[in-house]
């Protein structure tokens, strides 16, 4: 595995990552593993964002806190870009990045890019600070007349979560900067292993059991119908086989509740809810894991986390995920029908020996693109290139 001097491939510089938005979802997670990696490497870097209502847990500002990268500014919570209502955020930024004379502003969303702009206008002229923007959304930004503004001359350096997403992106960016960078996750804590004792038995189920995971929010266009249709198909042939769902979401009844007792799966289906504590011993407990649309984070991060754990998995072809996994190595990635996504389940749970093979591609892949200090290597390159 890479160490962090392998990533000082730039002189340290000075960084600020910024957020508009409060929650523990999206780009949050990246951003601020993507700061502690930065400052592991030598950079100087502070973070600004805002602080979330107090019912909203988790929120990023405390898990920034828990990170070590404690927030510098706190902006008001907004959403939209308000010039009138924004000014004094503006003001306020304005100030933090000349007083730390930050070469670069890197942003996650479209609030708090015209923030950077706005607030970095002078000194972008002058060539002292680089606006950077992380677009984590696989599917092309609309060329729509602000966007091709925003995303053109108002960004200095563009980071996709795929090399398809980049290539989409280059219409808008008139030959500017634009890189793709996978995710990277946490290679200690996921790591391959058993579960803690009782894990299993926590979910209802026993060793007995062939365990496929997903970790997804219970949303209408995350295709509950196919995953659940699959595992129907899958339990006629396997009686033993069962599916266990991480995640929470206010349509889950709708969306995937009811389906399952619709299709008769109920007693071979466990809704587990978002989980803590225990979720890395939880993903370590399935045989399989299963991954089909991804959320508002494109670059797949609870993918990453199973290969790290060295669990193989069966994927989709949407987004990123044909170019985080590998077909054939990592595991399989199907056609989106229920036949095709039961059938690479059921080859991966009755042959071991392949299952285990691909387990241990899974891990080598993690360690050797989805590191923090790979991370921050792409993203050192992808500031040089702004001129940085």
């Amino acid at each position: 595995m890479r160490g962090p001097a392998a990533t000082r491939s730039i002189r340290p510089v000075r960084i600020l990552q910024l957020s508009s938005d409060w929650k523990w979802t999206g780009p949050a997670a990246p951003m601020v593993q993507l700061a502690a990696a930065q400052r592991e490497a030598g950079h100087e870097v502070a973070l600004a964002c805002a602080k979330a209502p107090p019912e909203t847990r988790p929120a990023l500002w405390e898990k920034a806190e828990e990170a070590g990268v404690v927030p510098t500014l706190e902006l008001s919570r907004s959403r939209g870009v308000r010039p009138w209502r924004d000014r004094d955020d503006a003001a306020h930024l304005r100030a933090l990045i000349e007083a730390r004379d930050f070469d670069i502003v890197h942003t996650w969303h479209t609030r708090d890019h015209a923030l950077a702009l706005r607030a970095a206008a002078s000194r972008r002229r002058a060539g002292r600070t680089r606006i950077v923007r992380s677009y984590k959304v696989a599917e092309p930004i609309p060329a729509l007349p602000w966007n091709r503004w925003l995303f053109g001359p108002g960004t200095d350096g563009l980071i996709c979560v795929s090399e398809a997403s980049a290539a989409a992106n280059r219409r808008l960016r008139g030959g500017r900067p634009t890189a793709a960078v996978f995710g990277a996750i946490d290679l200690v804590r996921f790591s391959p292993g058993s579960p803690a004792p009782g894990t299993r038995e926590s979910l209802g189920l026993d060793e007995k059991h062939h365990v496929i995971g997903i970790v997804a929010r219970a949303q209408r266009h995350r295709r509950f119908e196919w995953l659940l249709e699959a595992m129907a198909q899958l339990s006629a042939r396997d009686p033993q086989a069962r599916l266990v769902v991480l995640g929470r979401g206010t349509h889950i009844e709708e969306t995937a509740v009811k389906p399952a007792e619709r299709l008769g799966i109920s007693d071979r289906v466990v809704f587990a809810g978002y989980r803590t504590d225990d979720y890395v011993d939880i993903v370590r407990s399935f045989d399989v894991f299963t991954f089909l649309v991804p959320g508002s984070d494109g670059g797949c991060r609870a993918l990453l986390e199973a290969f790290a754990c060295g669990v193989p998995a069966v994927t989709s072809k949407r987004g990123a995920l044909p170019e985080i996994a590998v077909d054939g190595e990592t595991g399989f990635t199907v056609d989106e029908e229920a036949v095709a996504l039961a059938g690479a389940w059921e080859t991966l749970i009755r042959d071991a020996e392949k299952r285990a093979m691909m387990g241990r591609a899974a891990r080598a892949r993690a360690e050797n693109e989805f590191s923090p200090e790979r991370l921050v290597e792409r993203v050192d390159a992808l500031y040089r290139a702004a001129g940085v």
